[in-house]
């Protein structure tokens, strides 16, 4: 149990030598109890001369008491390892169809084994789940939310840990689920819980470590503090933890698990906040969490996280903005030089090169923030969802690899729930569409209209979309009334042909406009209504509101017949795909010819 950790040894070593000194220990024994040891060599003990024997009587009987007492704790041992003990994970079976993993993320609880715990669970596994706000005005949630991600985020990184992503084990908050549940869902052994009292300056954190096959509670403790405190608080909860759960820490970690970035209290505060509001992807606050974080800054100009969370906020915002990527480019390059070990700045770095269509300065930085933390659960998202861009197996492995990591990423769900639809699973579709919207993404209530639309009901589809789409959430047509709003729904989903002309003339109003930037979905919608060059047409002048979207639909089965039209083959050169292509060879559903074209099918 000690060395092994160590030497990085599996599981099955430590059990070979338990058994090999299980079945040496019986002759040993008797061995021991038959022979003495005497001045002219072994003797049975029955054969001794009085005085004969080189240990005195009273040292033969502490001997004998001694291998008596050992052989009552080898026989606790064995049964603690062997019988009460959780099954140890068959990785294989985890990690080998990518499919049935989609389905299992989907899923809130898959079937428990007898005991209450999943079979494929390790036993150094954990679910750090939100700390519950026990502050009398409840207004600390953000910071009871944050205690635990910090907790999560420290185990995370020993290497001899399992963890639950933080997505996922948040789902759980407030839900009551039982224990066997929570286990099933998310594949784990055990589960921390917590909470935090925080009153002014004054803290109070409970914690308490629970095994989820039998509810047996192994640790609990209660620490009180202030605000200063709270690192070191969060550093005994992550110590007792991984002291329960006997994993060996990394070189580096013996001194300190829990590093924050910042010794300011109120700096963290500030991030916290921040981190709340990202976390929801409460795009409407962006503002405030942005103008928080440099706050933060302000503070304690070294907080590389702040730098690096600032990044990505300006990133997700408008990352087709001059304005924008500057800001990104700036503050992401500030949180490298403080800290070259964080990912985030990459895969901000990576969503800017990304919305701009640089598309192979976006895999470098996804590929190297997942050099630097290859269980970034965001990472691999980010990267599937990019090489959705043809390369179509690719794309989905990384999807699943996500899901894996963070079994209700939300993104991770509906982008895998499309490649559902097209490979024919709607069971698997409708599965993943209803946890994402169940996990709060904005646009997953776009899923009944999808769903329809792809089972031909078409009146189904256009009451959806009108439900969700409405003239305002597309930029340039503001002024469409009512009645022209109908035209597009009914043309888009199912209209005749007279209705899809009506339907492209009112878009062409709109784009008439010259909005800035283009909505992704209006351009979808020319597509839909057949008029593919003029919507690939828009599409190639500018970034879009959504182009990674709509690229990720241009490779559906259904548009084959676009893929292999002239205009499509110039289409992808002014997008920036070919380039990618040349990099790294040919997707999926193309070839180069000799001109250096590529042609798709």
């Amino acid at each position: 149990a000690t060395l092994s950790p160590m030497l990085g040894a599996p599981d099955w070593v430590g059990r070979t030598v338990l058994a090999l000194l299980a079945i040496g220990f019986i002759p040993a024994l008797v061995f021991s109890w038959v022979f003495e040891l005497t001045p002219g060599g072994l003797k049975r003990d029955d054969e001794l001369a009085a005085g004969e024997s080189i240990a005195p009587q009273t040292a033969r009987r502490m001997d004998r008491m001694i291998i008596v007492a050992l052989l009552l704790a080898l026989g606790y041992f064995a049964v603690d390892k062997f019988v009460l003990a959780p099954k140890p994970v068959d990785v294989a079976s985890r990690l080998a169809p990518s499919v049935p993993a989609v389905a299992t993320a989907a899923d809130p609880a898959p079937a428990a084994t007898a005991v209450g715990m999943p079979s494929s669970a390790d036993t150094k596994s954990i679910a750090v789940l939100a700390f519950a706000d026990l502050s009398q005005a409840r207004d600390q949630e953000y910071f009871s939310d944050g205690v635990a991600e910090e907790i999560l985020n420290a185990l995370a990184k020993v290497d001899d840990l399992k963890v639950a992503g933080r997505t996922s084990s948040f789902y759980f908050k407030g839900r009551n689920e039982p224990l066997a549940t929570i286990g099933s869902a998310l594949g784990v052994a055990h589960v921390l819980e917590g909470s935090v009292r925080k009153q002014g300056d004054q803290l109070r954190i409970g914690a308490k470590l629970l095994r989820v096959g039998d509810g047996l509670e192994l640790w609990a403790e209660t620490y009180d503090g202030t605000d200063a405190d709270i690192f070191g608080l969060q550093e005994n909860i992550a110590r007792q933890v991984a002291r329960q759960l006997k994993v060996a820490l990394n070189v580096g970690q013996q001194g300190r698990l829990i590093d924050v970035g910042t010794s300011d209290p109120d700096a963290f505060a500030l991030y916290l906040r921040a981190t709340d509001i990202f976390n929801r992807r409460d795009l409407a606050r962006y503002d405030e969490a942005i103008a928080g974080l440099q706050q933060a800054l302000e503070l304690d100009p070294t907080f590389a996280r702040a730098a690096s969370r600032l990044a990505m906020l300006h990133a997700l915002q408008a990352p087709f903005e001059l304005a924008r990527v500057k800001l990104v480019r700036e503050f992401a390059a500030k949180a490298i030089a403080l800290d070259p070990q964080l990912a985030e700045p990459q895969v901000a770095l990576g969503v800017m090169a990304e919305g701009q269509r640089r598309y192979v300065e976006a895999k470098g930085y996804f590929t190297r923030a997942l050099e630097l933390s290859p269980e970034d659960a965001e990472a691999r998202f980010r990267l599937g969802r990019l090489l959705l861009l043809g390369y179509l197996n690719d794309g989905t492995e990384w999807l699943d690899r996500a899901l894996l990591v963070e079994p209700l990423h939300p993104n991770a769900l509906w982008r895998r729930a499309l490649r559902s639809i097209e490979l024919g699973d709607f069971a698997a579709a409708e599965r993943a569409f209803e946890r994402s919207s169940e996990l709060g993404l904005s646009w997953a209530t776009q899923a009944p209209s999808i769903l329809a639309t792809e089972r031909g009901d078409y009146s189904t589809a256009r009451t959806e979309a009108l439900r969700f789409f409405t003239p305002e959430t597309l930029p340039g047509c503001s002024d469409v009334d009512a009645p022209q709003w109908g035209m597009i729904v009914t043309g888009v989903h199912g209209g005749s042909d007279a209705e899809r002309a009506s339907a492209r003339a009112v878009l062409e109003r709109c784009l008439a406009t010259d909005p800035k930037p283009v909505a992704g979905t209006l351009v979808w919608y020319l597509l839909e209504l057949g008029d593919a060059e003029r919507a690939l047409s828009v599409f190639a002048q500018a970034p879009t509101a959504g182009d990674v979207q709509l690229l990720n639909q241009i490779w559906r089965s259904r548009w084959a017949s676009v893929r292999a039209t002239p205009f499509f083959t110039a289409f992808v050169r002014d997008t920036g795909m070919t380039a990618h292509w040349d990099q790294y060879g040919p997707p999926d559903l193309c070839h180069k010819n000799a001109n250096g074209d590529y042609r798709c099918e």
